[in-house]
């Protein structure tokens, strides 16, 4: 009677495993998995954001118009690379579009390195100088650091893009200020950016580097000084 009963047991038992293994469905293991990747979300959103003391800090800049408080990661610390993946977001948290509000999708900024820098892809680029160490309410188009980007027009073709890439990429002196496509990032410091996504945004925005939290990650406050047509890249026949 015994052997019966035990038996019976051990068939009952595989019946509930097999029962169970049944039950976990490709749905039901991908409704796990959305739950885990909104879980991921929540956490990383608390890395990407900068803190309750800064956003406290900052309050009264945050009231104005066109201004926000982000901040950057290092790339070359929390970028995915083959044997290393520690956010999902696009870059690791080092890129950021002022146009978009988000640190995944076309970008006007990235932080690498120490160094800030703009232009990521196709024709796309940008121009950035260090303004000094002024507040960001000193800041307007009339400002002696923004005047030439105010009234800078964006390359209209991509053979001229590309002379654009290519002179800021190397740096271009004007009227004794320093324009390129990257600068060195420094707490305490302000700077000025001219970013231009094709079919996208064109836009001119200030932002000074509050502080650097021990990651190496940077708190940035910035404002939005202008925001131009939207470019539109008009390629010739023989590019073509």
């Amino acid at each position: 009677m015994k052997r019966i009963f035990t038996a019976i047991f051990f068939v009952l038992l595989t019946c509930s495993i097999s029962v169970l293994a049944q039950s976990e469905s490709q749905e039901d293991l991908l409704k796990q998995i959305e739950a885990k990747r909104a879980d991921l979300a929540v956490l990383e959103n608390k890395i990407l954001s900068p803190s309750a003391e800064d956003k406290a800090a900052s309050a009264e800049f945050l009231k104005q118009e066109n201004t926000g408080l982000i901040r950057l990661l290092p790339r070359e610390k929390y970028a995915e690379t083959p044997d290393k993946m520690t956010l999902t977001v696009r870059g690791g948290g080092a890129y950021y579009s002022f146009d978009g509000l988000t640190h995944d999708g076309a970008t006007d900024i990235e932080l690498q390195q120490g160094n800030f820098s703009v232009g990521f892809a196709g024709c796309d680029y940008g121009i950035i100088l260090k303004a000094g160490a002024v507040s960001l309410d000193e800041i307007s188009v009339e400002h002696p650091s923004v005047s030439f980007l105010a009234a800078y027009k964006a390359a209209a073709t991509e053979p001229q893009a590309r002379v654009e890439q290519r002179r800021f990429g190397t740096g271009d002196v004007i009227d004794g200020i320093k324009y390129g496509e990257r600068v060195k990032a420094e707490v305490g410091m302000t700077y000025i950016l001219r970013s231009i996504n094709y079919d996208y945004s064109d836009l001119l925005v200030a932002l000074k580097v509050v502080r650097q939290d021990t990651d190496g990650s940077l708190i940035i406050a910035w404002k939005l000084l202008q925001k131009f047509p939207k470019p539109v890249l008009a390629r010739n026949i023989a590019a073509q």
